[in-house]
């Protein structure tokens, strides 16, 4: 009995537990009932993981798991309803990536007790197979308008007419959505939601319903539901404009322009709760931007409209033809295809088979559409076939020529997989040789190769070390040139030489000039700014010393520095030059060592 209560208990908070998550979105400050209730039928969408299962998916489920075969007014138990949601979410995982997987236990339980609290709320412990499917049919992710050509295939007869009673109890078992996530006195239904969606016809076509169900604004009872997926197309878009409510610099999802105040817009969450600043007021006409286009695109688009380039307005569906659909559960595959040109649909709508998502990239496009119509050749064949297996064959010989061309057309496709398989193994191939490493660098000894990088990195140094040294050199020459012009000045003229005259004897010193504002009365002295104590001394006494010998030992000094340095670099790169050849002579092919840097004769005087 303590088992059965926790039981019991648990089940009742897995019950609450979506809604109570519902309830802490805050989703009721939103003040008008469509965005409210198209808000809270996404959330559910999102947090079942249903916006993951596309409306074709969805339909392949429904036919594994026999529901094609069953009346729509069948009732099926909940348990079999949790095996068939099993069913859909394995599969989800499937088909997504190792990184992306779902929580498949959480997902089953939450939608489970979704669709019970929905559709089963005397608690008999049974759904219908057409509330299943209509639920799971409309929640689910996809095209709008794929899923209501899947739902009007299944309320039409079998002229391709619709049937205003099925589409009546179609009414009744969508609009317990809205119902259920607490929006029931706004988009209930009533015994006249029929007729207005269809007031006046009395025909109704799949284009005809098309329009209807897709038109701007779609019937009253029924306008969450393509609000619903504009909410999924906008979750992500980014418009760089600033809300003139709450002054936010950007918005995400819907943006609102109004017709009446200039420049005013706000972001939808300002909308959604009726924010209003300055001279706006709620009571203004608001246009919805799902989309942002700046000014030079709206500009270009204006004159491309004007010249009749773009057209004025674009159908919202494709038309379809008029033939008769027969109520379409996929028992028959080639009934019912997507809108869309995508390989993988096609191929899982048209013959149920796995195919593979790189082989659709190597193909060009002649060769998918001469794919897309043998599958469609093959997969009418097998209907055809299947149409016909209760009756007795009465023509051998034609039975005999129907198999030989299925076998014709299953080995040409066969064929034609094995070369997408070659393809993709020549490519695999390819990719991996171009990321492999060289076998040359495979046999390279990492020891040698270090000593190597070591030596060219000390020959580096040694090189910038002798640069540094030549231009040290450059200068003490060029001070050594003044001194020797100085010197001999002071020997040959007068000792009575003018201020004046010593002055204009200036040496060119790189490391202090003399400032432009000097005047000509400075000594001599002024000039050996920045010369070493052994000349200052020199030229201070009365007497100059013999500095020539001083200054040519200095020059000899500086000469054997550089030549030191150049045989040491000498010694590196001939260790270069050895290092390489040990490595040529340890391995076949080679290439020839590089030589860095122009070598360097000794300097003389």
């Amino acid at each position: 009995m303590i088992e059965e209560g926790s039981k019991s208990s648990k089940a009742t908070v897995e019950k609450r537990q979506l809604f109570m998550e519902m309830r802490a979105q805050n989703f009721d400050v939103i003040r008008l009932s469509t965005y409210r209730t198209a808000c809270k039928l996404r959330f559910v969408q999102k947090r079942c993981n249903l916006h993951l299962v596309d409306v074709w998916n969805m339909i392949e489920a429904f036919r594994d798991n026999g529901l094609s075969t069953l009346d729509h007014n069948a009732e099926i138990n909940v348990s079999r309803l949790e095996t068939i949601l099993s069913s859909i979410f394995y599969q989800l995982n499937k088909r997504l990536p190792t990184t992306h997987q779902i929580n498949v236990e959480q997902s089953i339980g939450l939608l489970l007790n979704f669709m019970v609290a929905t559709y089963d709320s005397e608690g008999h412990g049974k759904l219908t197979v057409f509330s299943m499917k209509s639920m799971l049919s409309t929640m689910c992710g996809g095209k709008i308008v794929d899923k209501l050509r899947y739902i009007f295939s299944q309320i039409s007869d079998s002229s391709g007419t619709m049937v205003f009673a099925k589409f009546d109890q179609f009414l009744r078992e969508v609009l317990k959505l809205p119902t259920a996530v607490f929006e029931g006195p706004s988009f209930g239904y009533t015994e006249h939601s029929v007729r207005t969606c269809f007031p006046q016809q009395k025909k109704i076509l799949l284009n005809t319903f098309l329009d209807v169900m897709m038109a701007d604004p779609p019937p009253q009872c029924l306008v969450w539901l393509p609000l619903m997926h504009r909410l999924a197309n906008v979750e992500n878009v980014f418009h760089p404009v600033e809300c003139s409510y709450c002054r936010s610099e950007s918005m995400m999802g819907f943006r609102y322009r109004c017709q009446q105040c200039h420049g005013y817009q706000l972001c939808q969450n300002c909308f959604w709760r009726g924010h209003a600043s300055g001279p706006h007021s709620n009571q203004h006409q608001m246009k919805e931007h799902s989309s942002w286009k700046s000014p030079a695109k709206k500009l270009s688009h204006a004159i491309s409209k004007s010249l009749g380039c773009v057209p004025i307005g674009e159908p919202p569906h494709p038309v379809f033809p008029e033939a008769a659909e027969r109520p379409q559960d996929l028992a028959h595959p080639t009934q019912l295809k997507p809108v869309s040109n995508n390989m993988n649909d096609t191929i899982l709508m048209s013959s149920g088979a796995p195919t593979s998502t790189k082989s659709s990239t190597l193909e060009s496009p002649s060769r998918l559409d001469e794919e897309h119509r043998l599958i469609a050749r093959y997969a009418a064949r097998l209907a055809a076939e299947a149409s016909n297996s209760t009756c007795p064959p009465t023509d051998l010989s034609f039975n005999f020529d129907a198999n030989k061309q299925q076998r014709q057309l299953i080995a040409e496709l066969e064929n034609k997989n094995r070369e997408i398989l070659q393809e993709i193994q020549r490519l695999r191939l390819e990719h991996e040789q171009a990321s492999q490493p060289t076998p040359e660098k495979a046999q390279q000894n990492p020891t040698l190769l270090a000593e190597l990088r070591l030596l060219r990195h000390r020959k580096d140094e040694l090189e910038k070390r002798m640069s540094a040294l030549q231009e040290s050199r450059r200068e003490l020459m060029v001070q050594l040139e003044g001194l020797m012009r100085l010197l001999k000045a002071q020997t040959g003229g007068s000792p009575h030489s003018s201020p004046s005259h010593s002055a204009s004897c200036t040496m060119p010193m790189p490391i202090r000039s003399t400032s432009a504002g000097s005047t000509p009365t400075h000594t001599p002295q002024d000039c050996l700014a920045g010369v070493g104590d052994d000349v200052l001394d020199a030229f201070s006494q009365g007497v100059p010393r013999n500095l020539r010998n001083d200054l040519l030992v200095a020059a000899d000094s500086i000469t054997n520095t550089m030549s030191s340095l150049v045989k040491e670099l000498h010694s590196v790169d001939d260790g270069l030059e050895d290092e390489e050849v040990n490595m040529r002579n340890g391995r076949d092919k080679v290439s020839a060592p590089r030589h860095y840097g122009n070598r360097h004769s000794t300097p003389s005087f």
